[in-house]
Formats: structure tokens, C-alpha cells, sequence
């Protein structure tokens, strides 16, 4: 396969030897870590700004997702019923190092976010000599579009899923008496942290994804259709697990955007599946 892969791209170039594909990619990969350890230097220099207004954000009483989730449910006339309960939540580290590695973790983990959009396009700019033209016309605008869904998911994770998963945990009592105090370390909340926004982001790609998985054959509308019922279990067990109490109206406000990224991909996948089946009728009659 992967020589198969390596020989198309020779097609649209001058043909290179396997080790020059290598070595091209070598260099892409290079590219692409220099643009995050440029983002990751800056965001290392205003690490204390990053971590006030950004990183710890979701458990900031004064979030701007809290304040907003408040007056939506005001403009619903449903009282307080979206609102989230302030937590204070104190955070430590069990190493003198601790809180100097975790700035680095900020740094590269921001660094690669911010660069998601150059990685990709580096990623496509080796992929491309190896597609056909046809290929490459139902590709068009393809790095904006993943870059809108990947930032489009990892907004929901933060400004969403991050105060409603954070509320929820950090106000959990497994015992009424009050035995157990929620202490989390640093390491622990940024890695709930990054795994909400970029498994989100990733999450959000099923609209790509589907075009990609419908253009080579390997899923249908029909097979998505059919599938239709199990995804709702799975992402309505899914949202009664991140919301921080069993009320429909929390739920819901996870459940929609997350059903709403399913039907797009049914909607890709019908459109896809169309024009290739047009194409193959147009192959016979010609």
C-alpha cells in the first residue's frame, strides 16, 4: 500500500526514489513542528496570562459560557434551571517541578492547536501529487473545512463541555458526610482538559470523515440511516454522563450539537454517494 501511494505521487512529480518521498516528508514534518514551537515559545512567554484567561477558564466562576448559559435560560423563561453553581476549585502540584512542566505542556499543547490548520496543510501538501484529477476536484477547500470543524469542536469542548464536565466533578460527593475533599493536581485538570477539546475537535470531523469514508466505498447514507437509532443511544448516554445534573434541559443542550454533527455526515454522505453513482452511470453510457 504504501509504495502503491508512494508511486502515484512520483506520477505527479519527477519521478523520486522511496527514500526521496522520506525525505520530503521529512521536511514536512519538520515544518510542521517549527510552527508549533514557535506558537509554543509565545504562549511559554505569556504562560501566567494563558493560564488565567484561558486554561483555567471553565472552573472561573465568572466564564463567559456560565454568564451566557444563565441568560439563555432568563430569555427561555426557565428560571435558573441552565445555570451552573460557582465551584472553587484549588489546584496543586506534588513536585517543585510541577508547575514549571505543566507551563511546557500549555505551551506544545496550545502550539499544536493554534498550528492545526499549517499541520494539515503541510500533511495535504505530500498527499496531493498522489491523488488523480478527479480526486482533486472533489477536494477542493478541503483545508478549510477541516480546520472550521476541528476549531468549531474544540470550542464546543472548551466553552461547553469544559464547565458542564468540570461543575459536575468538582461538586460529585461520593459520601454524604463530607470524608472525601476534591483535590485535583494540575497535571490531572489539564489532562481532562486537552482530552475534552481536542477529542472534541477530532469528534467534529465526522463530516469529513464521512465524505472521505463515502467517496472510497466504504459507508453509505443508507448504512448511517440504519445506524441511526444506535448513534442516538450512544450520544444521549454520552451527554446524561458530562452533564453536571439528570435534567432533560441540560442534556439536551449536549445532545443537539452532537445528533446535528451526525445528520450533517448523513446529509455529506447522501450527497457524495449521488454524484458517484451519477458518474458511474454516465462511465456505462459512454
Amino acid at each position: 500500500m504504501a509504495s502503491g501511494f508512494f508511486d502515484r505521487r512520483s506520477k505527479g512529480k519527477a519521478e523520486m526514489s522511496f527514500v526521496d518521498h522520506l525525505e520530503e516528508l521529512r521536511w514536512h514534518i519538520v515544518r510542521s513542528v517549527v510552527a508549533i514551537l514557535i506558537l509554543a515559545v509565545i504562549i511559554f512567554f505569556y504562560h501566567d496570562w494563558v493560564f488565567d484567561n484561558i486554561i483555567a477558564g471553565p472552573i472561573n466562576p465568572n466564564f463567559v459560557s456560565y454568564k451566557a448559559l444563565c441568560d439563555f435560560s432568563n430569555w427561555l423563561h426557565l428560571g435558573n434551571s441552565l445555570c451552573l453553581q460557582p465551584i472553587n476549585v484549588t489546584m496543586q502540584t506534588t513536585t517543585f517541578g510541577g508547575q514549571f512542566f505543566s507551563t511546557f505542556s500549555i505551551a506544545f499543547v496550545g502550539g499544536f492547536i493554534g498550528a492545526f490548520p499549517y499541520i494539515f496543510w503541510e500533511f495535504w501538501r505530500f498527499v496531493k501529487p498522489a491523488l488523480k484529477p478527479n480526486e482533486l476536484k472533489n477536494t477542493r477547500f478541503i483545508i478549510v473545512f477541516v480546520s472550521f470543524f476541528f476549531f468549531l469542536g474544540a470550542a464546543f469542548g472548551y466553552f461547553i463541555l469544559g464547565p458542564f464536565t468540570f461543575n459536575f466533578l468538582a461538586t460529585f460527593q461520593i459520601s454524604s458526610l463530607n470524608m472525601v475533599q476534591t483535590r485535583p493536581t494540575i497535571n490531572d485538570y489539564l489532562d481532562n482538559l486537552t482530552n475534552l477539546i481536542l477529542g472534541c475537535g477530532i469528534a467534529f470531523e465526522l463530516p469529513v470523515l464521512a465524505f472521505a469514508l463515502t467517496k472510497i466505498g466504504l459507508i453509505t447514507p443508507s448504512f448511517l440511516r440504519r445506524s441511526r437509532k444506535y448513534a442516538i443511544v450512544v450520544i444521549l448516554i454520552v451527554a446524561a454522563i458530562i452533564t453536571p445534573s439528570p435534567d432533560w434541559i441540560s442534556q439536551t443542550i449536549v445532545f443537539l450539537p452532537l445528533f446535528g454533527l451526525y445528520e450533517l455526515g448523513v446529509f455529506v454522505s447522501a450527497r457524495v454517494y449521488k454524484e458517484e453513482q451519477k458518474k458511474e452511470q454516465e462511465e456505462e453510457w459512454s
